[in-house]
């Protein structure tokens, strides 16, 4: 009877201590580019009924997203996979938690309508602005499109502006060929620019969430990470909410949702080789401050559940 009742008694305590955490006092702040990831989760309701608080924290790119998570102002962050080790290279603390699957289509080699450039070897001599900053996902297209087409990286002068900087030069005539990304890209196509090259074929399209190592040592913390992860959705209201937010129009709206993302999935060890292929050459061109080890950042335990087919 004693052991039956010490038993029991193990037992409880197990339970007591396998129990969900408490997540009603937590307060995530979740890091965003261009609206784009609260977009998705808005069009689908996919954070009604959270157990903890939350808000979101908007930048126009990734490099000022991962500014922010330097300094622990953000939880999370949301960005391709470039930036991501830019980020990891230049001393930000974060950790893979789980893969976007994107389109490549959603990264572009922009020219004005009228340009007399007609393909990438006609970018020879000339000054590329890329989008937004030194290691951005569009500097990676560039450097793709011209190897590609068999000119060197020193064939081009490049120069890198903030994405809303670059679409108001861009507008004004006063950019003759622009690498950016959505929404960047969607509104100045919708606006006549002449499509010279997507990332089809060129780049990995896989971006990440990530998550500061400090948060995740926080159980609480941790747990509502990975609740978060799991309510990601592409919704196909996504356009409409989009347009909301944004106050694009809504073609605009549209053609950009629509190849925002394949869904969310966990940290796979394909990605990681992909990645590091990335991180290896962009570390040799001396881009990165220095090597990353992508296996090192990846922490697949946070978030584990499959995409909905």
């Amino acid at each position: 009877m004693m052991r039956l009742l010490a038993t029991l008694g193990l037992a409880l305590l197990l339970g007591q201590a396998q129990a969900a955490p408490d997540l009603s006092g937590v307060t995530l702040v979740l890091g965003d580019q261009a609206r784009g990831l609260r977009a998705m989760m808005e069009a689908a309701g996919s954070l009604e009924g959270a157990p903890y608080q939350y808000r979101w924290a908007n930048f126009q790119g990734a490099a000022p997203l991962f500014e922010a998570q330097r300094v622990g102002a953000v939880d999370t962050s949301y960005a391709g996979d470039l930036p991501v080790l830019m980020a990891a290279s230049g001393g930000v603390p974060l950790k893979l938690i789980a893969t976007n699957v994107g389109y490549p289509q959603a990264n572009g080699l922009l020219v004005q309508a009228d340009s007399p450039i007609h393909s990438i070897k006609d970018l020879k001599g000339r000054t590329v602005v890329v989008s937004s900053a030194k290691g951005s996902i569009s500097q990676h297209l560039l450097y793709a499109a011209l190897e590609e087409a068999g000119l060197k990286r020193d064939d081009v002068t490049v120069k890198f502006v903030l994405p809303t900087d670059a679409s108001a030069a861009f507008n004004a005539g006063q950019i003759d060929a622009w690498a950016t990304f959505d929404p960047y890209l969607g509104i100045a196509e919708q606006h006549g620019a002449r499509l010279l090259r997507d990332g089809q074929g060129l780049t990995t399209a896989l971006g990440f969430l990530t998550a500061t190592p400090a948060s995740l040592e926080d159980p609480a913390k941790r747990a509502a990470i990975a609740d978060f992860a799991g309510r990601l959705a592409h919704p196909q209201d996504y356009a409409r909410v989009y347009a909301e937010l944004t106050r694009l129009p809504e073609g605009a709206a549209a053609a950009i949702s629509t190849r925002t993302s394949r869904g969310l999935r966990p940290v796979q060890p394909t990605d990681v080789a992909a990645v590091q292929k990335v991180a290896d050459l962009f570390s040799e061109l001396r881009v990165l401050p220095k090597p990353v080890d992508v296996a090192a950042l990846a922490d697949p335990s946070v978030f584990t559940q499959e995409p909905t087919p």
